[in-house]
C-alpha cells in the first residue's frame, strides 16, 4: 500500500526532514520518492528503525561516490532537486550513524546550499519579483489587472522575503554550529 504525505520543508530545514523520514518509517511508512515542492510518497512497510540522511550535491554526484556510500551501508534511494537521499538500520555508534564524518563537511553542505539555492533565490526577488512589486504599484489606474497583479507580486514579495531571511538564518547557524 502506497500513502501521499503533504509536508513542506525548507532548503534549510533538511536535518528536520531526516527526523521526519525517520519518525515515518518507525511508524510503518518507508520513504519512496518526493514529487516537488511538498508531496512525499510512502510504501507500507515493517516499523523499524532507520535512519534517514541527505546529502546536496546539485548533479555532482558520481558512481565512485554512490559506491562510497554503499560500502558505508547507506541505500541511495531518491533524488530530487540536487538532493541525495540515504537510509540504513540504526544500528552501530553514533559515528556509523551519520553521513558525514566530520562537521567541517556538515558546515561545507550548508554553504552548498547556501551558494546554489539561496543565492539564485535573491536573484529572482532583486530582479523579478521586487521591480515587478513597484510597477504594479506604481501604475495607473489602480484596478483590474493592475490591482490582481499587485497582489500577486505583494504575496510574492512577502512568501521570498520570509524564504531568504528564514533559509539565510538557518544556514547561517548550520555552518556556524559546524564550524565550531
Amino acid at each position: 500500500m502506497r500513502k501521499t504525505f503533504v509536508h513542506f520543508f525548507t532548503i534549510a530545514d533538511y536535518e528536520e526532514e531526516e527526523a521526519w523520514l525517520s519518525q515515518k518509517h518507525s511508524e510503518g511508512w518507508k520513504f519512496v520518492k518526493l514529487t516537488p515542492p511538498c508531496f512525499y510518497v510512502f510504501e507500507e512497510c515493517e516499523p523499524e528503525d532507520v535512519v534517514y540522511r541527505m546529502d546536496y550535491k546539485n548533479a555532482g554526484e558520481t558512481e565512485d561516490y554512490l559506491q562510497m556510500m554503499r560500502d558505508f551501508g547507506w541505500e541511495y534511494f531518491a533524488k530530487c532537486l540536487g538532493w541525495l537521499y540515504f537510509r540504513k538500520k540504526a544500528e552501530g555508534t553514533a559515528e556509523e550513524r551519520e553521513l558525514f564524518s566530520d562537521d567541517a563537511s556538515r558546515a561545507e553542505m550548508a554553504a552548498q546550499v547556501a551558494r546554489t539555492r539561496l543565492i539564485p533565490m535573491c536573484v529572482i526577488f532583486l530582479c523579478c519579483i521586487l521591480p515587478n512589486f513597484f510597477i504594479s504599484l506604481n501604475g495607473q489606474p489602480f484596478g483590474g489587472w493592475r490591482l490582481a497583479a499587485t497582489i500577486v507580486f505583494g504575496a510574492l514579495f512577502a512568501f521570498y522575503e520570509f524564504l531568504l531571511i528564514y533559509c539565510g538564518a538557518k544556514l547561517a547557524r548550520i555552518r556556524r554550529k559546524y564550524r565550531g
